[in-house]
C-alpha cells in the first residue's frame, strides 16, 4: 500500500508558517478546532508542530507576551514540544505506522523536503479497522 492513498494535500491542510503571529496561530487553531497544526517555513519546509500547549506554555513563561499584543510575536519564538517526525512519500507502511501510533498526524514531505500534506492517524485506523472486518468477513463465510 502507498501512502499516498491517505495523504490529505497541502492545500487542503491548516498550516502555519514561523512568521506567523500568536494570534494568527490561536484564531486558526480555534476556528478549525485544531489542538495541533505542522509550521513551514517561508519556502515550504516543515519545521515542526505547534500545540496548544506550546502557545499556553509560552504565555505562561513569557512576561512581555499577552493576548493583547499576541500579533507582535511570531512562532519561530515559540517553542514547539512535539516532536511530529515527517515521512518522505515513498515511505513504507511499517514506518507511517510507527510514526502514526505516537503522533496524531504525520507530515508527508517529498524528495526535495518539501512539505506536501499529511496522514491522519484516524485514516490509517479506519483503513486497518476495514481490512480486519473484511478478513474476519471472509473467514466467517469459508467456513
Amino acid at each position: 500500500m502507498n501512502i499516498a492513498f491517505f495523504l490529505i494535500p497541502k492545500h487542503e491542510v491548516v498550516c502555519l508558517t514561523s512568521q506567523s503571529t500568536l494570534r494568527q496561530a490561536l484564531e486558526r487553531m480555534e476556528f478549525h478546532r485544531y489542538t495541533a497544526v505542522p509550521v513551514l517555513s517561508e519556502e515550504g519546509h516543515y519545521i515542526g508542530t505547534i500545540t496548544e500547549g506550546d502557545l499556553l506554555w509560552f504565555f505562561k513563561n513569557s512576561t512581555d507576551v499577552t493576548f493583547e499584543n499576541a500579533h507582535r510575536h511570531h512562532l519561530s519564538a515559540v517553542p514547539m514540544r512535539m516532536q511530529n517526525k515527517p515521512v518522505y512519500i515513498d515511505a513504507n507502511m511499517t514506518d507511517l505506522i510507527s510514526k502514526a501510533t505516537v503522533q496524531n498526524f504525520v507530515p508527508v514531505i517529498d524528495d526535495r523536503d518539501q512539505f506536501i500534506g499529511i496522514v491522519p492517524r484516524s485514516a490509517i485506523i479506519e483503513y486497518c479497522s476495514r481490512q480486519l472486518f473484511n478478513a474476519s468477513a471472509a473467514s466467517t463465510q469459508s467456513r
